[in-house]
Parts: structure tokens; sequence; C-alpha cells
């Protein structure tokens, strides 16, 4: 389920948030102490205010796109020497095309809950429909 924008949702499972804060005076150190937590209860309603689809494409992914962009547009005229290595090459990338069109986009969305809490950047996984 893709989720848009304006549509209520609640939160499926309880959520707890981590803060960190760096200790020492070096404000590019890793943080040294934890600073606090806190959880959200799951059905915390809220709405959700952005959609970002997100579609990662590996090198493999991108290579097999760009060939067979190659084989489509000049492969009557290539010489059958030249159009069989690219075929090989596209048959080679197959597995990788194959499992990203089987992975879809990873979409997250920016929810601001009732009690004025925001989370940004979550996988829309986190919630249902209201």
């Amino acid at each position: 389920m893709t989720l848009m924008e304006g549509r209520r949702v609640r939160l499926a499972t309880e959520t707890r948030l981590i803060e960190a804060t760096a200790v020492a005076d070096d404000p590019s150190a890793p943080p040294t102490a934890f600073a606090g937590s806190l959880s959200l209860a799951a059905g915390t309603e809220g709405t959700v205010e952005r959609v970002v689809e997100h579609r990662h494409q590996s090198g493999e992914v991108r290579e097999y796109e760009r060939l067979t962009s190659l084989l489509d547009a000049f492969g009557p005229e290539m010489p059958a020497g030249s159009r069989q290595q690219l075929e090989e090459k596209i048959g080679a990338l197959e597995p990788a095309w194959t499992a990203y069109q089987e992975q879809g986009p990873r979409v997250t969305v920016r929810v601001r809950f009732d009690n004025g809490f925001i989370l940004d950047d979550v996988d829309q996984a986190l919630f249902t429909a209201c």
C-alpha cells in the first residue's frame, strides 16, 4: 500500500526513538552518552505530510538499462558478432534487473502525529490506514 499526502494513518507497532549526544567539546566526535529515548505507542494516529519514493539503482541495473537501450536503438544495424556480445552482456545482467524489478520502490513518509510529534523519513510499512 502506498500512502498519500493528507491521509490519516495509525502507527502499526510501538516505535522507540533514541537520541545520543556528544559529551566532548568536539562536535565532530561520535556520540558518547545516552541522553534518553522516546517511545511512540502502537495506534498513535497522525496525518501524512509527505511521501517520497526512492528507486535505488545499482550499477548493474543502470548498465542493463544502458545496454538494452543500445541494443534496441542500434541492434539491427550492428555486426552480428557485436550484437551477440552485447546480448551476452545483457543476459549476464538479467538477474540483477529481475531482482530490481521485484524489489519495487522504497517509500518513506513524514507523519505529523496528533500529539505534535513528527516522524520523518520512515518506511511507510510502519503505518496502517485509519
